[in-house]
């Protein structure tokens, strides 16, 4: 997602490049980005709600007023001053075991809530089991050191249908 040109649909041109999400860590929704404003030679926001579209070549956009001062997003200040990175977080569960560190992320293009976490494990815990998969439900806790999640929960126990539970058979039909 980084690195990505920001395409104006006015100018039918690139505007900018992606260079930073911008989360908010008490909701885990995006609000934007940090991107390199290639007219104006400065760092500058891209908001979520001023996204288009996101496609495989970048984001769209109507213009380049898309991009805001950094300085006018007062309402954004705060989330802008913890500088949250969701990637390379570490992610622990409930009694401390821990699962990895945040190395991609999904979102919901609408609303631009993050969905789910893709958490690697290190070199050596990798071989035997890969990575996880925490859905947003499963976060407890985002703090400034690691992302804490539920414990797994192992499934009941699965009950086979008995014999007497099975519809009869109609002597006509066989």
């Amino acid at each position: 997602m980084l690195q990505k040109p920001i395409m104006s649909l006015r100018t039918g041109g690139p505007i900018g490049t992606v260079l930073e999400l911008i989360v908010n860590p008490n909701n885990l929704k995006i609000e934007g980005w940090l991107v390199d404003d290639s007219a104006r030679k400065q760092r500058r926001i891209l908001l979520s709600q001023d996204v288009r579209d996101i496609i495989d070549q970048g984001f769209v956009v109507d213009d380049h007023d898309s991009l805001s001062d950094p300085g006018e997003l007062v309402r954004l200040k705060s989330v802008l001053d913890i500088h949250f990175e969701l990637i390379g977080k570490s992610v622990a569960t409930e009694n401390k075991k821990r699962l990895g560190k945040v190395n991609d992320y999904a979102f919901e293009k609408d609303a631009f809530f993050i969905q789910k976490l893709y958490v690697g494990q290190s070199l050596v815990k990798s071989f035997g089991g890969g990575s996880a998969i925490v859905d947003r439900t499963q976060i407890v806790e985002i703090n400034n050191k690691k992302i804490i999640v539920r414990e797994a929960t192992v499934p009941g126990k699965v009950t086979t249908v008995s014999q007497a539970a099975q519809p009869a058979m109609n002597p006509a039909q066989s």
